[in-house]
């Protein structure tokens, strides 16, 4: 059961939290989040997940308020959605996180 994790640091007050478990070659569970630093903490942007046995996207406002978007993607496309998205997006979300908008 080959376990991966790392922490990418995007900036200095962003950071990418990337976890996943295989078995047999196909993804089992996995957790790839944004978090951005604000006053001293670092605070959950987005987080896609596979708990509860299914895909979803976590986003929170700076408040820590969160929207649940169901993704219907088997977990290996989610998990390469969400290294993707995270990759590609994280300074707007940033920006939309620290002026106290969802991303």
């Amino acid at each position: 059961m080959p376990e991966k994790q790392y922490l990418i640091m995007l900036d200095m007050d962003a950071r990418k939290r990337h976890y996943h478990i295989s078995e047999a070659g196909k993804i089992t569970n996995f957790v790839v989040q944004l978090e951005v630093k604000t006053g001293g903490l670092w605070k959950e942007v987005i987080r896609y997940d596979c708990a509860h046995d299914y895909v979803h996207k976590d986003c929170y406002n700076i408040k820590g308020r969160c929207r649940k978007v169901n993704l219907y993607l088997d977990y290996e496309d989610a998990l390469t959605l969400a290294d993707d998205d995270i990759n590609e997006h994280w300074e707007l979300y940033r920006e939309k996180f620290l002026k106290g908008d969802f991303p």
